[in-house]
């Protein structure tokens, strides 16, 4: 076992797990609601926070991080369950890349494109900045759920503060 899955999956985990209770706390109809003006449904947050996920489990197989890939999935913006199983897959699929490095491969460096800053950076570094963009979807999600009037999660809560 690599010494990212050492010291470190377990905060991935929790992020996930966070995520997860605030996803198990929204009905199908929940994921329609908007704040209006700009701002996307919770649904398309959901599926776009998916797509990120996406790019970085693709960014840690190829080391090029790509943001183009797009999920044209029918209905995934209006179903708990469908985010659900695709949340799974990806989490999977991440835990299972992260853990097949050798402490040597963590070392080795992704190339993120333009749109992601355009540096290169380590696949330690990588799996840290995908933690942050974890937090961001977190607090961006809470705002809508404390728009909706709807109480955060205890474990959220716990995890994020």
């Amino acid at each position: 076992m690599n010494s990212y899955m050492q010291g470190k999956w377990s905060w991935v985990e929790g992020a996930h797990g966070a995520r997860n209770g605030l996803i198990n706390e929204l009905s199908d109809a929940d994921l329609a609601f908007s704040m209006g003006g700009q701002t996307m449904t919770l649904g398309a947050l959901c599926r776009e926070f998916g797509e990120i996920e996406h790019s970085y489990v693709e960014s840690l197989k190829t080391l090029k991080h790509d943001w183009s890939y797009h999920n044209q999935e029918a209905g995934l913006e209006n179903s708990v369950s469908k985010l659900q199983a695709w949340y799974q897959t990806l989490d999977s699929q991440m835990k299972e890349t992260v853990a097949a490095f050798s402490d040597e491969d963590l070392k080795q460096m992704v190339e993120r494109d333009a749109a992601g800053g355009g540096f290169p950076a380590s696949i330690e570094l990588q799996l840290e900045i995908y933690l942050q963009a974890l937090a961001i979807f977190a607090g961006k999600f809470s705002i809508y759920l404390r728009a909706m009037d709807k109480p955060l999660p205890a474990d959220f809560l716990a995890f994020i503060g």
